[in-house]
C-alpha cells in the first residue's frame, strides 16, 4: 500500500492494494483465496436476491440445509470453502470460472 496524502492533522490516507485481506495483513496466498470466497459468496447472494425463493426453496435448489442458506445470506464466508461455494454456484446454474494472470 502507498500513502496518498498527509492532512494538516497528521493523519494519512493510504491507498488500498485492491484486496482488503492483504490490507488487513493476511499472507498473500491466503488473502487471494479469501477474496475469491467473499466475491463468490457475494455473487451467489446477489443471484438469490433476484429470486423470490424462501430459504427452504433455495436450500432445496442448492442441496444444502436452510440454516446453511441463512449463513450464506448473512455473509458468513468463513463457514464455506471455495470448493463448496463453486458447487453451490454451479447448482444454481451460474458458471463460475477461475482465470490465472501472470
Amino acid at each position: 500500500m502507498k500513502k496518498i496524502a498527509t492532512r494538516k492533522d497528521e493523519s494519512t490516507i493510504t491507498q488500498g492494494s485492491g484486496n482488503v485481506f492483504i490490507d488487513c495483513g493476511f499472507e498473500p496466498a491466503e488473502a487471494r483465496i479469501m477474496l475469491m470466497r467473499s466475491t463468490l459468496m457475494n455473487e451467489i447472494e446477489k443471484y438469490l436476491a433476484t429470486r423470490n425463493w424462501t430459504q427452504a426453496e433455495a436450500a432445496k435448489r442448492m442441496g444444502i440445509t436452510q440454516p446453511r442458506v441463512s449463513k450464506l445470506r448473512k455473509g458468513a464466508w468463513d463457514e464455506f470453502s471455495l470448493d463448496m461455494l463453486l458447487i453451490l454456484a454451479t447448482r444454481l446454474g451460474l458458471e463460475p470460472e477461475l482465470r490465472l494472470a501472470a
